[in-house]
């Protein structure tokens, strides 16, 4: 059963209430796991880390209810990684009787940088409700603060705004409420030679459960939500690790149940506290349904899903296929763009055409699996290598072009290869030229472009440049401190922040979990 209904006063949805009650029963548990702080910790100059801020022990945790604060007091704890969940702690009062109320200031934290910063001097265009900060106001104590709100952190800064001279709060107990729908007792372990690409695929492992929660979130930290691009990569990385299928399964149906009237899926899903589509609409995102439908097939097969699912698929290529000409040539739209990467300082044309020939091809693969006829699409398909081989490779540069300018980006090198648009060897030959002359990257900030890079770089067989470039990127954010990979990360300016400052930035953030998929599926 589907009805029509609006989120706004342009877009018009369709609801199907079979495929959301299917994702419903695959709703996951949620697990949890209590968790301890491990220190009493200050912040430090360092500039080997994030923004400078590093961290130093000065307090053993069982020492906490013998430190007594009094106005412009505070005291971090440090739980020792990154943790997703619900903190409380025990406040007790100290002195003369309670003549005023407790004003309290508690700060959550992913990296030590957050805490350096005060929410009062944020003027980022990101809502600075994101910023993970409470005040409370206690009439009476002993109390308690309950674990109320969830939280993404590591640290908690707890400072006291004022107490009265006549008397000071201590604090007790401090307890973490960890929260996962994978399983805390899984050990997902892959030993290898090298530390540091061990260290990479631990924290990729650490930034994927962090993740799993009602569905696979983009950041649990912010914004909370599923989104399809992030989804896609997510969903890779799950496989090479906790191999949770049925929470794939339940993402793909979120997505089918709730599209725009005209077919289209949405790029993101809100799913408390109902599920509702975001009025959000990427090009690339909305064919990824197809390649996230595919992957899923290949790693369960699931004859119920294909029959659900495909004819959905089948409506995000049609529509896709709007955009490419008798010729095979793809036009980029404004009102339905290809997103690639957050920047926009590069032409994307030449991308979106390779990845419509990448998801075509996995389009072509289940209408095969499923036994409809796919001459037309595989008709199609053949005009848009054509066309891309012979009018967007510049053989005399040697270089895929894009645009009516014949830019020449990373991006339209990378998604060429990825698609399979060229042979091995002139993959090889390419990606060669590429690091010879367009590397170091300028002007990309995120992992998900980053995976693309570097998977197009394992594909054309160059595994140690691949390897380095892995290290450089993930690598680095680990030596800066992080124990989850970030949202947003640029090598040449490693204080990055898109909103201007670490405080609403995300430091554990889908699309940077997928190094657990590429070493386990490239080097091994």
């Amino acid at each position: 059963m589907a009805f029509t209904f609006q989120i706004n006063d342009d877009i018009k949805f369709t609801r199907n209430e079979v495929f959301l009650k299917k994702a419903e029963a695959l709703k996951p548990t949620i697990n949890t796991m209590r968790v301890t702080p491990i220190s009493i910790i200050e912040l430090t100059n360092d500039n080997g880390k994030l923004n400078g801020i590093g961290t130093r022990v000065v307090g053993e945790i069982n020492d906490l209810n013998q430190i007594f604060l009094k106005r412009d007091d505070k005291v971090i704890l440090d739980f020792g990684d990154h943790y997703v969940g619900r903190f409380s702690i025990k406040l007790s009062h100290h002195g003369s009787p309670q003549d005023a109320p407790l004003t309290l200031r508690v700060k959550y934290a992913e990296v030590a940088a957050e805490l350096a910063q005060e929410s009062s001097e944020y003027d980022g265009w990101l809502s600075k409700s994101w910023i993970q900060e409470e005040f409370y106001h206690y009439d009476e104590l002993p109390a308690v603060l309950t674990k109320s709100r969830r939280y993404a952190f590591r640290y908690v800064e707890l400072k006291v705004i004022d107490t009265s001279p006549k008397w000071s709060v201590s604090f007790s107990e401090p307890e973490l409420e960890a929260q996962t729908s994978a399983d805390f007792n899984e050990k997902v372990e892959l030993p290898l030679g090298d530390q540091q690409l061990q260290s990479i695929f631990d924290v990729s492992v650490k930034t994927l459960r962090d993740c799993m929660q009602d569905v696979f979130e983009d950041g649990p930290k912010r914004d909370r939500r599923l989104w399809l691009g992030d989804l896609r990569l997510q969903a890779l990385a799950n496989y090479a690790t906790f191999n949770n299928t049925e929470l794939v399964k339940r993402c793909l149906y979120l997505f089918a149940a709730m599209t725009a009237e005209d077919g289209r899926i949405v790029a993101n899903v809100f799913t408390s506290p109902q599920n509702i589509p975001d009025d959000t609409f990427l090009f690339d995102y909305s064919l990824f349904f197809i390649s996230t439908l595919s992957d899923y097939l290949v790693n369960a097969e699931d004859e119920e899903v294909l029959g659900d699912l495909l004819p959905v698929a089948k409506v995000q290529m049609d529509i896709a296929l709007k955009s490419v000409n008798e010729l095979g040539k793809f036009s980029d739209q404004e009102d339905y763009p290809v997103f690639v990467d957050w920047s926009n300082d590069f032409n994307k044309e030449t991308s979106g055409q390779a990845i419509m020939i990448y998801v075509l091809k996995q389009f072509i693969r289940l209408l095969e699996k499923s036994g409809e006829n796919s001459e037309n699409y595989q008709r199609i398909l053949n005009k848009m290598l054509v066309y891309t081989k012979e009018k967007l490779f510049d053989q005399e540069q040697g270089f895929f072009v894009s645009g009516q300018d014949r830019e020449i980006n990373i991006s339209s090198q990378v998604w060429p290869v990825l698609a399979g648009v060229l042979n091995v060897n002139e993959n090889a030959k390419l990606m060669k030229k590429m690091v010879a002359e367009l590397f170091p990257v300028r002007g990309i900030a995120t992992p998900y472009m980053y995976h693309h890079i570097a998977e197009a770089l394992f594909i054309s067989g160059l595994r140690d440049e691949a390897v380095d470039f892995m290290k450089q990127y993930w690598g680095q954010m680990i030596t800066l401190g992080a124990d989850t990979y970030w949202e947003a990360f640029e090598p040449e300016n490693v204080n990055y922040s898109p909103y201007g400052s670490p405080i609403v930035s995300s430091y554990c953030h889908a699309w940077g979990c997928t190094p657990a998929y590429l070493i386990k599926k490239y080097l091994l």
